[in-house]
């Protein structure tokens, strides 16, 4: 099943990628990025309570919190780059090279957690960057 959760994710930072540099014409990227955070925030708490998942907060340990907080952090920083490209640079080259994050973070998920990295998952991440540059350049 997850597979299909990944398939879906993929289309729709495709269909994110478009509708924002559609969206993003006219306006100040940080703007566009707060309007979209603001969706997100509501999508993600309305799910939560639909499925009565706010119950889980009493879970949630300091390590917890703290981790999701910089993700949540990275996650902004992404974006606010991610608008400042779009903004200037056609979709075309910026979702290629946003995708590197793929192989960025096969790369840290070795260094970081200590995941050993098998000769296929390295050579996925090889052909990523490769890809990638045949794209942009």
């Amino acid at each position: 099943m997850w597979r299909y959760y990944a398939l879906f994710s993929a289309i729709f930072a495709a269909l994110t990628a478009i509708l924002a540099k559609v969206g993003i014409k006219g306006i100040n990227e940080n703007l566009a990025t707060a309007i979209r955070t603001v969706v997100v925030l509501l999508m993600a708490w309305g799910i939560v309570f639909t499925y009565g998942d706010q119950k889980h907060l009493k879970d949630l340990s300091r390590n917890n919190i703290l981790f999701l907080a910089a993700s949540g952090v990275a996650t902004g920083l992404s974006w606010i780059f991610y608008f400042k490209a779009l903004e200037t640079g056609p979709v075309s080259k910026v979702a290629p090279i946003d995708k590197l994050s793929v192989a960025i973070a096969i790369a840290l998920s070795a260094m970081i957690l200590g995941k050993r990295l098998d000769w296929k998952t390295a050579m996925g991440a090889a052909l990523i960057l490769a890809g990638t540059l045949v794209l942009v350049l």
